[in-house]
């Protein structure tokens, strides 16, 4: 809030302004002069243009009267007219110098009388300034005094805002310490009277408390009692404290038995040796001294069970009071494993039959074709001499028939060769072979007056002969399905990306394996601006002589995204696509930086 002395001064200084404000200003615009001056202007424009205007038509009606007087009177009146006509002129010419001279001498008025006004205001003006200046110095030194008179009230203020806090602060200390002391007492009396009741309350916590531990106790054993697995329990000699029913049921020996024994006493004596550590058989364990994962133990009865085995230390206080073993009957799961690795090599045994088969039956298709092409170019050249129209249009289907399947063919022996190759994986700068591919597909690209844009590719471990033929059946396809007059527009990119960035993506939620979880991947994408597809046949555009399109439509045998899965398999990788139809496609293909095999052999 404000002081009365500030109040004070800012009536005061308010007055003083009032007062010395003037009741009414004088008009300080430029008085209208100027106005006068152009009114001057005008009206001598106007005398000028109506002097010229009236000269100009006498003249012009002289002469022509004196052309029809001329016309018809002798050579006398020709002089008379002759005068009379520079006789006009002179008078029209005095007139015209009369309202030129008139016009002249109204300008010069004007512009006198313009200038006498505007130096009687510019003496008023430079009045008017001065008393301006002496009323603004004065208004600065009422508020200088002002400002002084408001520092002082303002440090008088802040003086007594400062006792006051000191009371108030003062006051409230002590009305806290009076609280204080009010609930201390307070709470000293309650506590006089919970502790005569605290002997029952405590021996009521004991015996609740003893109670839930009896139940946790049971709750354990039954958890224990109800696993799956065998568990046992040891202490520092190395003696069985506790055994649950499946650590039992496996070893052949009941609980009670197991109580007390060793453990190389319950899971390596056979059947017909003594119970002595001397015959028992001792547990695998590795290079370090560290016991194996899986183990070999015996029965009661002498028979034996592969288990899983995992044995944890007991420490209490950072001292080890005993150990744990778990450990789980794998007889089962060994023989799910052999089944698996016995189909497994009759699948691969199958896959390389397959193979052969495909690769002999293709080379075997080749000899009948060429002498189905070769005999029909001859009975082409035949009908051609015998002038056989109809005869040759049946060779030519003939021989197209005969050109497809010699494209299936090779491309059946083109996918048959994926596995079969045994070129070793090196490091593949996939940007070179990409120019390379561009330089193969030139002429495609001018024909169709295709763009492509090529980001940065790296370098990976990989077969270069297949990726050449991997980049080129993606490329070929971005420049081969477009719309009929559309320009094509092909991206191809790559980036880098974690094992954790591939799963976080929506495309791929199982990354391919590699031999570190560190390792990196080649995340390869050609993007086209296409017919595109739908993405229900996904699956079908991967598998071999399967097509969207009709011959009539697109070229192709179906094989050439076929020949990428296997490719990208071959290597360890994955290859899917995005798209929608008439929006284009993307094909997106995972690659392993390093290939595990590199990396063995290395």
């Amino acid at each position: 809030m404000k002081t009365e002395a500030e109040q004070a001064m800012q009536l005061n200084t308010a007055s003083v302004w009032v007062e010395e404000t003037p009741g009414s200003a004088p008009d300080r615009r430029l008085p209208g002069n100027w106005w006068v001056f152009i009114l001057a202007a005008l009206g001598m424009l106007v005398a000028v243009g109506g002097s010229l205007w009236a000269y100009l038509s006498g003249l012009r009606t002289l002469r022509a009267l004196a052309a029809q007087i001329g016309d018809n009177a002798t050579g006398g009146s020709h002089a008379t007219v002759s005068h009379l006509m520079e006789n006009a002129q002179g008078w029209a010419s005095q007139i015209a110098v009369a309202a030129v001279a008139g016009g002249l001498a109204l300008f010069l008025v004007a512009v006198l009388g313009s200038s006498l006004q505007r130096r009687r205001w510019m003496k008023r003006h430079a009045q008017l300034f001065e008393e301006a200046e002496l009323r603004t110095q004065k208004y600065l030194g009422q508020v200088a005094d002002a400002k002084v008179l408001g520092e002082e009230a303002r440090k008088a203020l802040a003086e007594a805002e400062r006792r006051l806090a000191e009371i108030t602060t003062a006051h409230t200390l002590l009305q806290r310490e009076l609280t204080e002391r009010r609930q201390a007492e307070k709470s000293l009396a309650q506590q006089a009277q919970q502790l005569e009741r605290s002997k029952d309350v405590l021996e009521m916590h004991v015996q609740a408390r003893t109670q839930e531990l009896q139940k946790l106790q049971r709750r354990n054993e039954l958890i224990l009692n109800s696993a799956g697995e065998g568990i046992c329990g040891f202490d520092l000699e190395g003696k069985v404290t506790f055994a649950n029913p499946a650590a039992a049921k496996a070893s052949g020996w009941s609980v009670e038995q197991m109580i007390g024994k060793t453990e190389s006493q319950v899971f390596f004596l056979a059947g017909s040796r003594s119970y002595k550590e001397k015959d028992a058989v001792g547990f695998l364990k590795d290079d370090k001294g560290e016991y194996l994962s899986e183990q070999l133990f015996y029965r009661k009865d002498g028979t034996t069970f592969p288990v899983e085995y995992v044995r944890t230390p007991i420490r209490e206080n950072n001292k080890v009071v005993g150990a744990v073993a778990m450990f789980k009957d794998i007889t089962e799961r060994r023989l799910s494993e052999d089944k698996l690795a016995h189909k497994a090599a009759e699948l691969a045994r199958s896959n390389a039959e397959l193979e052969q088969f495909a690769f002999v039956a293709s080379h075997d298709l080749q000899e009948p074709l060429r002498k189905i092409q070769a005999f029909g170019d001859r009975l082409k050249i035949k009908c051609d001499a015998a002038q056989l129209a109809e005869g040759r249009d049946y060779l030519e289907r003939m021989q197209s028939a005969a050109a497809r399947m010699q494209t299936l063919i090779n491309d059946l022996l083109a996918f048959s060769r994926i596995i079969r190759s045994s070129q070793p994986f090196t490091k593949t700068d996939l940007e070179a072979i990409t120019r390379e591919v561009l330089g193969d597909l030139e002429h495609r690209i001018e024909r169709t007056g295709a763009r492509v844009e090529v980001g940065k590719l790296p370098s990976i471990e990989a077969d270069p002969l297949q990726m050449r033929q991997l980049l080129q059946n993606l490329i070929g396809n971005a420049l081969k399905f477009h719309a009929p007059g559309a320009v094509p527009v092909v991206k191809i990119d790559a980036q880098l990306v974690t094992r954790d960035q591939i799963r976080e993506d929506a495309v791929f939620r199982n990354p391919p394996p590699t031999a570190s979880a560190d390792d990196k991947f080649c995340v390869l994408t050609v993007q086209d601006n296409g017919i595109g597809f739908d993405e229900q046949y996904l699956e079908k555009i991967f598998a071999v002589f399967q097509r969207l399109h009709g011959r009539g439509e697109y070229e192709g045998t179906g094989v050439g995204l076929a020949v990428c899965r296997r490719i990208t398999d071959r290597h360890g990788g994955l290859i899917t696509a995005q798209s929608k139809p008439g929006e284009g496609a993307i094909f997106i293909v995972i690659l392993p930086i390093n290939q595990p095999e590199a990396q063995e052999t290395k």
